[in-house]
């Protein structure tokens, strides 16, 4: 598969999301992985394979979904997917999704640095001045991850999702463009 380098960092760079066979067969797997969607709320549901590729499509058309495959730099492997969904110009915010799909790529940073490397690209890029997110209560490696990369917790929803048979909360967390510091896109020219 043929990805394009849009945002490159140390280790990864992020590619904007295709539809073709093989993203559609990547992400219909992990989709239907509890490792990947317990963590994001989403287990739930199944994905068929057309679901994605109709999810896929519309995101590609839809000009509030800045959506990339998270790709190892060295092998051209996908391992992830990162994104701002909900863009608002007129509000300047965004809500930011992520999830690394491939298991040996977990707990390594991989997320962190696609994480900057979306909030460099958001913040200085696309102008907004609002990021935000919301988390499991469980999902203590992803909270950190996200501490890590400067956002605040903002509040909390009680008991808002129901996952193998218990009840968990949804945790709010944001940050605002004067709160992002560094310079992670190894790809600019100024």
């Amino acid at each position: 598969m043929k990805y394009f380098k849009k945002l490159v960092g140390d280790r990864i760079y992020l590619s904007p999301k295709g539809v073709s066979d093989e993203e559609i067969d990547k992400y219909t797997e992990w989709l239907n992985d509890f490792q990947v969607t317990d963590y994001t709320g989403r287990s739930a549901q199944t994905m068929t394979w057309q679901n994605e590729k109709e999810y896929l499509e519309n995101v590609s058309k839809n000009k509030g979904y800045k959506s990339f495959n998270i790709v190892e730099l060295k092998t051209d492997k996908l391992i992830g997917s990162v994104g701002l969904e909900n863009c608002d110009y007129a509000a300047r915010s965004a809500v930011l999704g992520i999830f690394i799909g491939e298991d040996d790529f977990r707990s390594h940073g991989y997320g962190t640095e696609a994480i900057k490397l979306l909030l460099e690209y958001g913040f200085k890029y696309l102008n907004l001045h609002s990021i935000r997110l919301d988390l499991l209560s469980f999902n203590e490696r992803a909270h950190k991850c996200y501490l890590k990369c400067g956002f605040k917790d903002s509040g909390c929803t009680r008991e808002a999702i129901f996952i193998n048979g218990k009840y968990y909360d949804k945790l709010h967390m944001d940050i605002l463009e004067n709160e992002f510091e560094g310079d992670y896109i190894r790809n600019k020219n100024i």
